[in-house]
């Protein structure tokens, strides 16, 4: 009876608290969310039930917790704490990205910067509630809705806070479709909503291969600290437009993205241990950045109705809320917002042209956050 006793004393049942049965409810609604009603399912379904792996009880010092040193997940969180996830991530992302609506428009890389605003106006929040200036600067980058660049800036600033600032980020890019046309109808009439863009010119196949040279030059001179990320968006994209390299660039945006989305998801949920996770500074991180998400979407239609003053062919102001990093879901759902007030309007490219920009902004932002909070 008595090693019955013990047996039962070392289970999850016995060892389980309130914080755990929270964090496992939490992943249950990711995974629903993910496979039931197909928010982002690629994001939600690893996160998910990495929670739920991650809130198994179990006793401390055997080696089985994301924050053992000696456990298998620990190992795996490796590439997360390092950066070494995101920066794949990003290598895949290039070789997926096609620049041919920015080159043929690229006034419209101007909405991608104005979406930025988001994170600094949450920097200033985040200070003004307490958080120390590097975990401010961590929780601002949600603004870029971009999950592997949050997940990078805040391994390198505030590694402490990557499980709720993933998990944050990631919340708020698969509820793109709830937070951001309730924005883009408020700050916009339907005039402008129903405005048509001219059909973008074709883009030669030099200005396609030029364009990744020139870019992680122009940007990595800017910031500096961004050449982990944009060194290698920008080389997965040579990859993709440079033609001789085809095997590479194939591989890099299937099988090496889908590894480390896999892995990145997996130890991000799994990181979430309710008596690690469950804090006051979570709850205030979920706040701000749902703050940041919304400032960077109203930020984008904002400045394109202000460019709208000085531009003789008028920009439909929902592109500005493409501007956001999350690729390619704020572009999709810019485009269902103008074809539900015309079915002939036709704004998907455009927005991608913003998307794109928006990838690139929050990275330099990224980058120039860790510079300036790295001597703090």
């Amino acid at each position: 009876m008595e090693l019955l006793f013990q047996f039962l004393s070392n289970t999850g049942y016995y060892l389980a608290d309130y914080r755990q049965i929270i964090m496992i409810v939490v992943g249950t609604v990711f995974v629903y969310l993910g496979t039931a009603k197909e928010y982002e399912p690629l994001l939600l379904v690893p996160i998910g039930f990495g929670i739920l792996v991650g809130n198994v009880p179990f006793f401390k010092g055997f080696g089985l917790g994301i924050y053992e040193s000696n456990s298998v997940l620990h190992y795996l969180y490796f590439g997360v704490t390092t950066g070494l996830y995101p920066s794949i991530v990003f290598l895949g992302l290039g070789a997926m990205t096609d620049f041919s609506s920015l080159l043929a428009r690229p006034i419209l890389m101007l909405l991608g910067a104005a979406a930025q605003m988001g994170i600094f106006f949450t920097l200033l929040g985040a200070l003004a509630l307490g958080f120390l200036p590097k975990e401010a600067a961590s929780i601002a980058i949600i603004g870029g809705a971009d999950g592997p660049t949050s997940i990078f800036l805040t391994a390198k600033l505030a590694p402490h806070l990557i499980g709720p600032i993933a998990i944050a980020a990631y919340s708020y890019m698969a509820l793109i479709p709830v937070i951001q046309p309730p924005i883009m109808r408020l700050l916009t009439t339907r005039k402008e909503r129903i405005i048509h863009m001219p059909e973008l010119r074709e883009v030669s196949k030099k200005e396609k291969v030029v364009f990744p040279a020139v870019g992680v030059l122009l940007c990595c001179f800017l910031a500096p600290a961004s050449i982990p990320l944009l060194g290698t968006f920008f080389f997965g994209n040579f990859l993709k437009e440079c033609g001789v390299a085809d095997r590479l660039a194939q591989t890099a945006r299937t099988a090496i993205i889908d590894t480390a989305t896999i892995f990145l998801g997996f130890t991000v949920g799994a990181s979430t241990q309710g008596d690690v996770f469950l804090t006051a500074k979570s709850i205030g991180i979920f706040f701000l950045g749902a703050v940041a998400f919304s400032i960077a979407t109203a930020s984008g239609v904002i400045f394109a109705k202000i460019m709208n003053l000085f531009l003789k062919d008028k920009i439909n102001p929902l592109l500005g809320a493409a501007g956001v990093s999350a690729v390619p879901g704020s572009a999709r759902e810019v485009h269902l917002v103008g074809q539900s007030e015309d079915p002939t309007n036709y704004l998907l490219m455009h927005a991608m042209a913003c998307n794109s920009s928006g990838v690139i902004g929050s990275a330099i932002c990224a980058g120039i956050l860790w510079s300036f909070m790295i001597v703090l």
